[in-house]
């Protein structure tokens, strides 16, 4: 069985509550994704900063060049998360409902990784041109 462990890339640098939103956007763009989770000290996750999210501050902000936002203050605080032993096809069907597109993937409550729809069509799809059972 396939499982998120086998698909999710480890996220080196997560934003942090306290973090400046200009400091966030220039690791949510290095990181190439379309957001990052926000973890506490102890690296629990506790919110999800997204490009989206962002965006409009940042029209203002440049605008004014003047910027004193803080992540905590534009976050998504009911970030979801991920076990690493949750099936893919599980997370596949629950990513088909409407759900975001990027899951902060924890182990025993601590941030290890991100998974993303992409990653997961990517090891189906591995998976499908090798005839591995999946379920």
């Amino acid at each position: 069985m396939l499982q998120v462990q086998d698909a999710m890339y480890p996220v080196n640098k997560p934003l942090t509550e306290n973090m400046p939103m200009v400091e966030a956007v220039g690791l949510i763009i290095d990181s190439g994704y379309i957001g990052l989770p926000v973890v506490d000290k102890d690296m629990h996750v506790v919110g999800f900063l997204s490009e989206h999210d962002c965006l409009p501050h940042l029209i203002t902000d440049s605008y004014h060049c003047d910027s004193h936002i803080q992540v905590s203050d534009i976050m998504r605080d009911d970030p979801l998360t991920v076990s690493l032993g949750k099936s893919v096809v599980d997370l596949a069907q629950q990513m088909g409902l409407n759900k975001p597109k990027v899951y902060a993937v924890v182990d025993d409550g601590k941030l290890v990784g991100i998974i993303t729809r992409s990653m997961v069509m990517r090891e189906l799809n591995n998976s499908l041109r090798h005839c591995k059972v999946v379920a």
